[in-house]
């Protein structure tokens, strides 16, 4: 049976009661958590707190940062870092499974004018795998996972495809490292998605989804039945947590995202 999530930001509502009011309505089985940086998130414990008491669950949560650990600014990326390992601990206070993040966003891409990052790759392999491994230690004592997110090529450099994701978790070897795959992404980047979840099934974690032009899904024309199915083949027990844009009324989209997924993955 697949576990449906949203990200808090699509559901209507001023408080998370609220939104798991409507989340569960609409047939949602839980709420993915957004964290922005400054160490907002934990912050927002009381918050937290609060709803986890009033039944909320809220397995997961997404960064919502302006610079993630990979930047190429040394300062930045121990931001990032302590950042991460902040919202590791938020989440694993809560009960959750784990924090997704992506190496970097919006930072290069070798697809864009000047093509060329003003960093070697293996100073990148680096620093990632350093990221990897710190973030990870920490996430191993909280008892939490850290989700690696392969964006596509206009919005990172450095990590694209679930092959490069799953082999820095390799080399880093810690089972508190999973990839976190998206399907908007892996559309863009993987030759067959479905092939890919099933070739790379012992380092996926986590699944956020969004249709082909990045709206929810059903509103694209990504192969469902078979990006799902390979996720029931692997035998994954995770959410699918709603990360997209909406088309269409707004509740209505929402709503339109737990019942989609069920049928195209029944």
């Amino acid at each position: 049976m697949l576990k449906t999530a949203a990200q808090e930001q699509l559901l209507p509502g001023n408080s998370l009661q609220e939104k798991w009011e409507f989340a569960q309505s609409a047939g949602y089985d839980a709420i993915e958590l957004r964290a922005k940086g400054d160490f907002h998130f934990r912050d927002r414990l009381p918050e937290l707190r609060q709803a986890l008491a009033d039944g909320v669950v809220m397995p997961t949560v997404c960064v919502e940062m302006l610079h993630f650990f990979g930047a190429f600014d040394a300062e930045l990326r121990r931001d990032a870092i302590e950042q991460l390992k902040s919202q590791l601990s938020v989440i694993a206070e809560l009960g959750g499974r784990g924090a997704q993040t992506p190496a970097s966003y919006g930072m290069f891409s070798r697809r864009l004018p000047p093509f060329e990052p003003p960093r070697g790759e293996a100073e990148e392999r680096e620093i990632l795998l350093s990221g990897l491994a710190e973030m990870g230690e920490h996430a191993l004592r909280e008892g939490v996972t850290l989700y690696l997110e392969p964006l596509n090529r206009y919005e990172d450099h450095m990590v694209n495809r679930l092959a490069q994701a799953a082999e820095l978790i390799k080399e880093v070897g810690l089972d508190s490292v999973r990839i976190g795959i998206d399907s908007y992404h892996m559309n863009i980047e993987e030759a067959d998605p479905a092939a890919a979840i099933i070739e790379y099934a012992p380092y996926i974690g986590h699944a956020q989804v969004s249709d082909s032009n990045r709206f929810q899904p059903g509103a694209g024309h990504l192969d469902w039945p078979a990006w799902l199915g390979a996720l029931h083949t692997i035998g994954y027990d995770g959410y699918l947590a709603a990360e997209c844009r909406l088309t269409g009324d707004p509740a209505t989209a929402v709503r339109s995202v737990p019942g989609f997924l069920r049928r195209s993955g029944a």
